[in-house]
């Protein structure tokens, strides 16, 4: 299987690059796709919600009135949860969020979300290149030669570019992520995807194992 490569100015670079089938070019798997992410947003949940039981809530030791004889209901505590003031009955409390997955299964998930955007055409290869300078015009314009300045994008990168993270990281639309840290949900949450020469070769080696 083949794919187009790109100028950084959105041109084509008049050749093509070699990919492999079983990554780019997959039967997508939904309900993998769906595990991954599900996953992937249990675990960000940092589980810190709270509230105070009858037991935590300070105050409430005296017996607001006398067991009888005022023709009202029996009570012993102004913190009870019926109360205004009270406790929370059965409210959340912290607790970790984790929902473990299986390798193989990330492995298929990011597979297919590949496939399926190679499909769609919104995969684009660009020649492996450096901004001149880290300044945001740099990779707006990039983005202008490919018609995305107003569409979410992903960009991958085989390897940590610090000028490429100053330009890049004020513009609204732009996420820049390395590709060995692409997760799903960063490969699904965009319009269009901007793969490095470099990062293909770097995908195809961690999504073959």
């Amino acid at each position: 299987m083949e794919l187009e490569v790109y100028t950084k100015d959105g041109a084509s670079a008049g050749r093509k690059i070699k990919v492999s089938k079983k990554i780019f070019s997959a039967e997508p798997n939904e309900h993998a796709v769906y595990l991954a992410v599900n996953a992937q947003r249990v675990n960000s949940r940092q589980g810190t919600a709270s509230t105070k039981t009858r037991s935590m809530v300070s105050g409430g030791g005296k017996k607001p009135w006398k067991q009888k004889g005022r023709g009202t209901a029996r009570a012993g505590s102004s913190r009870s949860p019926i109360w205004r003031g009270g406790g929370i009955t059965h409210g959340p409390q912290p607790h970790p969020y984790h929902f473990r997955l299986p390798k193989k299964v990330k492995q298929v998930a990011r597979i297919s979300v590949l496939s399926a955007k190679v499909k769609d055409e919104q995969v684009k290869v660009l020649e492996d290149f450096n901004i001149e300078q880290p300044k945001t015009k740099e990779v707006v314009t990039v983005l202008k030669g490919f018609g995305l300045e107003n569409t979410k994008t992903l960009l991958l990168l085989s390897e940590y570019n610090k000028d490429f993270w100053l330009a890049g990281r004020n513009i609204k639309n732009l996420n820049i992520v390395l590709a060995q840290d692409a997760s799903t949900l960063d490969l699904l949450d965009c319009k269009a995807m901007l793969v490095m020469e470099s990062a293909v070769k770097k995908l195809e080696g961690i999504l073959a194992k």
